[in-house]
Protein backbone atom coordinates (compact mmCIF):
# COMPACT_ATOMS: atom_id res chain seq x y z
CA UNK A 1 0.00 0.00 0.00
CA UNK A 2 1.38 3.42 -1.44
CA UNK A 3 1.89 6.13 1.48
CA UNK A 4 2.68 9.72 0.92
CA UNK A 5 4.72 11.74 3.57
CA UNK A 6 3.70 15.06 3.43
CA UNK A 7 4.98 18.80 5.12
CA UNK A 8 4.55 21.97 4.89
CA UNK A 9 6.65 24.93 6.15
CA UNK A 10 4.32 28.17 6.64
CA UNK A 11 4.42 31.92 7.80
CA UNK A 12 2.71 30.80 10.99
CA UNK A 13 0.58 29.16 12.64
CA UNK A 14 -2.58 30.50 10.77
CA UNK A 15 -1.06 29.29 7.56
CA UNK A 16 0.69 30.61 4.33
CA UNK A 17 2.35 27.94 2.69
CA UNK A 18 6.27 29.17 2.34
CA UNK A 19 7.14 25.45 1.61
CA UNK A 20 5.73 22.52 0.58
CA UNK A 21 7.46 18.69 0.46
CA UNK A 22 6.67 14.89 0.17
CA UNK A 23 8.26 11.26 0.25
CA UNK A 24 6.08 8.16 -0.98
CA UNK A 25 6.62 4.94 1.46
CA UNK A 26 5.99 2.14 -1.04
CA UNK A 27 6.56 -1.44 0.39
CA UNK A 28 9.13 -0.26 3.08
CA UNK A 29 10.81 1.78 0.57
CA UNK A 30 11.39 5.37 0.09
CA UNK A 31 10.61 6.85 -3.40
CA UNK A 32 9.65 9.80 -5.56
CA UNK A 33 11.03 12.90 -3.00
CA UNK A 34 9.56 16.23 -3.80
CA UNK A 35 10.03 19.74 -2.89
CA UNK A 36 8.84 23.54 -3.85
CA UNK A 37 9.52 26.82 -2.14
CA UNK A 38 6.53 28.42 -2.12
CA UNK A 39 5.36 32.32 -2.61
CA UNK A 40 2.48 32.45 0.07
CA UNK A 41 0.02 34.97 0.18
CA UNK A 42 1.11 36.77 3.43
CA UNK A 43 4.64 38.19 4.62
CA UNK A 44 6.43 35.20 6.74
CA UNK A 45 6.13 36.17 10.64
CA UNK A 46 9.28 36.28 12.15
CA UNK A 47 8.50 33.34 14.53
CA UNK A 48 8.11 30.99 11.71
CA UNK A 49 11.20 32.16 10.03
CA UNK A 50 13.46 31.40 13.07
CA UNK A 51 11.87 27.92 13.18
CA UNK A 52 12.33 27.38 9.16
CA UNK A 53 14.73 29.61 8.51
CA UNK A 54 13.00 30.29 5.24
CA UNK A 55 13.18 34.21 4.10
CA UNK A 56 11.34 36.61 1.97
CA UNK A 57 14.39 36.98 -0.49
CA UNK A 58 14.32 32.57 -0.87
CA UNK A 59 10.77 32.81 -1.78
CA UNK A 60 9.97 36.34 -3.65
CA UNK A 61 10.11 34.57 -7.44
CA UNK A 62 8.24 31.53 -6.55
CA UNK A 63 5.40 30.07 -7.61
CA UNK A 64 1.97 30.03 -5.52
CA UNK A 65 1.09 26.98 -3.81
CA UNK A 66 -1.73 26.55 -6.57
CA UNK A 67 1.52 26.37 -9.30
CA UNK A 68 2.65 23.03 -7.59
CA UNK A 69 -0.17 21.46 -5.54
CA UNK A 70 -0.84 19.13 -8.58
CA UNK A 71 2.35 16.95 -8.47
CA UNK A 72 1.75 16.03 -5.01
CA UNK A 73 -1.78 14.89 -5.71
CA UNK A 74 -2.65 10.92 -6.60
CA UNK A 75 -2.20 9.27 -3.11
CA UNK A 76 -4.59 7.10 -1.45
CA UNK A 77 -3.29 8.16 2.01
CA UNK A 78 -1.91 11.43 2.64
CA UNK A 79 0.55 11.07 5.72
CA UNK A 80 1.59 14.18 8.53
CA UNK A 81 3.06 14.94 11.95
CA UNK A 82 0.43 16.48 13.26
CA UNK A 83 -2.12 16.04 9.92
CA UNK A 84 -4.92 18.21 10.91
CA UNK A 85 -2.40 20.96 10.68
CA UNK A 86 -1.27 20.43 7.00
CA UNK A 87 -4.17 19.00 6.17
CA UNK A 88 -6.09 22.49 6.62
CA UNK A 89 -3.11 24.00 4.67
CA UNK A 90 -3.70 21.36 2.28
CA UNK A 91 -7.64 21.52 1.29
CA UNK A 92 -7.25 20.24 -1.96
CA UNK A 93 -5.42 16.84 -1.30
CA UNK A 94 -8.58 14.29 -1.45
CA UNK A 95 -6.83 11.07 -0.01
CA UNK A 96 -7.43 9.55 3.83
CA UNK A 97 -5.08 11.09 5.72
CA UNK A 98 -3.09 9.46 8.21
CA UNK A 99 -1.89 11.48 11.73
CA UNK A 100 2.02 9.78 13.46
CA UNK A 101 1.60 11.58 15.88
CA UNK A 102 -2.52 10.14 17.23
CA UNK A 103 -0.85 6.91 16.28
CA UNK A 104 2.86 6.99 18.45
CA UNK A 105 0.13 8.71 21.58
CA UNK A 106 -1.56 5.60 21.06
CA UNK A 107 1.37 3.01 20.31
CA UNK A 108 4.20 4.58 22.79
CA UNK A 109 2.43 6.41 25.90
CA UNK A 110 4.17 8.52 27.84
CA UNK A 111 6.89 10.05 25.73
CA UNK A 112 6.95 13.70 23.78
CA UNK A 113 5.78 13.27 20.41
CA UNK A 114 7.69 16.09 18.45
CA UNK A 115 9.08 14.51 15.12
CA UNK A 116 12.69 15.11 16.22
CA UNK A 117 11.74 13.77 20.05
CA UNK A 118 10.91 10.66 18.89
CA UNK A 119 13.12 10.19 16.42
CA UNK A 120 15.66 9.52 19.13
CA UNK A 121 13.43 8.12 21.31
CA UNK A 122 12.73 5.08 19.17
CA UNK A 123 16.26 5.38 17.72
CA UNK A 124 14.72 5.47 13.94
CA UNK A 125 16.89 4.60 11.18
CA UNK A 126 16.92 8.11 8.89
CA UNK A 127 18.93 8.92 5.99
CA UNK A 128 18.31 12.53 5.19
CA UNK A 129 19.62 13.90 1.86
CA UNK A 130 22.98 16.42 2.58
CA UNK A 131 21.97 20.16 2.81
CA UNK A 132 18.82 19.58 4.61
CA UNK A 133 17.44 20.41 8.15
CA UNK A 134 15.31 20.00 10.78
CA UNK A 135 11.88 22.47 9.74
CA UNK A 136 12.58 21.98 6.66
CA UNK A 137 9.98 20.03 4.59
CA UNK A 138 11.68 17.17 3.08
CA UNK A 139 14.26 16.54 6.13
CA UNK A 140 10.88 16.53 8.23
CA UNK A 141 9.03 14.23 5.74
CA UNK A 142 12.35 11.65 5.79
CA UNK A 143 11.74 11.77 9.25
CA UNK A 144 8.25 11.31 9.44
CA UNK A 145 8.54 8.03 6.91
CA UNK A 146 10.86 6.47 9.42
CA UNK A 147 8.12 6.82 11.92
CA UNK A 148 5.37 5.59 10.29
CA UNK A 149 7.45 2.57 9.29
CA UNK A 150 8.36 1.86 12.87
CA UNK A 151 4.66 2.25 13.74
CA UNK A 152 3.86 -0.27 11.07
CA UNK A 153 6.29 -2.87 12.08
CA UNK A 154 4.97 -2.65 16.08
CA UNK A 155 1.84 -2.87 15.73
CA UNK A 156 0.86 -4.35 12.63
CA UNK A 157 -1.93 -1.97 11.76
CA UNK A 158 -3.53 -1.72 8.06
CA UNK A 159 -3.41 1.60 6.37
CA UNK A 160 -7.12 1.81 7.30
CA UNK A 161 -7.24 0.85 10.70
CA UNK A 162 -4.31 3.91 10.62
CA UNK A 163 -6.74 6.17 8.84
CA UNK A 164 -9.81 5.61 11.71
CA UNK A 165 -7.44 6.10 14.68
CA UNK A 166 -6.39 9.13 12.92
CA UNK A 167 -9.64 10.90 13.07
CA UNK A 168 -10.12 9.78 16.66
CA UNK A 169 -9.08 12.03 19.66
CA UNK A 170 -6.44 10.85 21.65
CA UNK A 171 -4.99 11.57 25.16
CA UNK A 172 -2.78 14.36 25.38
CA UNK A 173 -1.25 13.85 28.58
CA UNK A 174 1.14 16.95 28.96
CA UNK A 175 -0.27 20.77 28.34
CA UNK A 176 1.65 22.22 25.66
CA UNK A 177 0.79 25.96 26.37
CA UNK A 178 -0.42 28.38 29.04
CA UNK A 179 0.68 29.13 32.86
CA UNK A 180 0.99 25.21 33.21
CA UNK A 181 3.06 24.62 30.03
CA UNK A 182 5.08 21.27 30.24
CA UNK A 183 2.80 19.97 33.30
CA UNK A 184 0.71 17.02 33.69
CA UNK A 185 -2.58 17.44 32.58
CA UNK A 186 -3.82 14.95 35.71
CA UNK A 187 -1.65 17.12 38.36
CA UNK A 188 -3.62 20.19 36.93
CA UNK A 189 -6.92 18.80 36.96
CA UNK A 190 -6.00 17.48 40.20
CA UNK A 191 -4.89 20.82 41.83
CA UNK A 192 -6.21 23.70 39.57
CA UNK A 193 -9.64 21.87 37.79
CA UNK A 194 -11.02 25.82 37.20
CA UNK A 195 -8.19 26.37 34.40
CA UNK A 196 -9.01 23.60 32.50
CA UNK A 197 -12.46 24.73 33.05
CA UNK A 198 -11.89 28.23 31.78
CA UNK A 199 -10.04 26.46 28.86
CA UNK A 200 -13.03 24.92 27.46
CA UNK A 201 -15.05 27.68 27.74
CA UNK A 202 -12.90 30.25 26.57
CA UNK A 203 -10.65 28.95 24.06
CA UNK A 204 -12.61 28.46 21.06
CA UNK A 205 -9.35 27.24 19.28
CA UNK A 206 -8.89 24.25 21.05
CA UNK A 207 -8.18 20.91 19.16
CA UNK A 208 -10.75 17.56 19.73
CA UNK A 209 -7.61 16.12 21.22
CA UNK A 210 -7.10 18.68 23.49
CA UNK A 211 -10.98 19.38 24.38
CA UNK A 212 -11.04 15.48 25.27
CA UNK A 213 -7.78 15.22 27.14
CA UNK A 214 -9.59 18.19 29.44
CA UNK A 215 -12.57 16.49 29.99
CA UNK A 216 -10.96 13.38 30.40
CA UNK A 217 -8.67 14.26 33.24
CA UNK A 218 -11.50 16.71 34.64
CA UNK A 219 -13.50 13.57 34.94
CA UNK A 220 -11.10 11.04 36.11
CA UNK A 221 -10.42 13.28 39.21
CA UNK A 222 -13.99 14.55 39.97
CA UNK A 223 -14.75 10.36 40.51
CA UNK A 224 -11.60 10.15 42.44
CA UNK A 225 -12.71 12.89 45.39
CA UNK A 226 -16.20 10.68 44.93
CA UNK A 227 -14.51 7.81 46.30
Amino acid sequence: MPFRVIDTETCGLDGGVVEIASVDVIDGKLANAMSDLVNPDRPIGVEAMAIHHITEEMIEDKPRIAKVIGRYHGSPYYVAHNAAFDRRMLPEMHGQWICTVKLARKLYPGLKYSNQYLRYALNLSVTVPEGLYPHRALYDCYVTAALLMKIINDSGWSAEQMAAMSNEATLVTTLKFGKYRGQSMERIAREDPGYLNWMLKNLKDLSSDMRYSINHFLTATSRDRDI
